[in-house]
């Protein structure tokens, strides 16, 4: 798992902004989301999940729910 200050992995980015372009045009500019909207039920990668929630909660301080349009953003942002 990358550390506090480096990048995230390509392949949870893309996750990420694939599920928040999905969720943005099903439900519109104001759905919001956790960082468990991008993994299945049945979490078949702790790894991934554990990376998710550390960018999320530690490094980010986020809420359990926001706006899927501010995540998306925020991934797009990131080097």
């Amino acid at each position: 798992m990358p550390d506090e200050g480096s990048a995230m992995r390509a392949s949870l980015k893309e996750k990420i902004i694939d599920v928040c372009d999905r969720k943005i045009k099903d439900k519109g500019p104001d759905v919001g989301l956790s960082f468990y909207a991008f993994f299945a039920n049945k979490n078949d990668n702790p790894p991934l999940l554990m990376e998710a929630a550390q960018w999320w909660i530690m490094t980010h301080q986020l809420d359990h729910f926001e706006k899927a349009v501010k995540i998306k953003k925020m991934v797009e942002a990131m080097a």
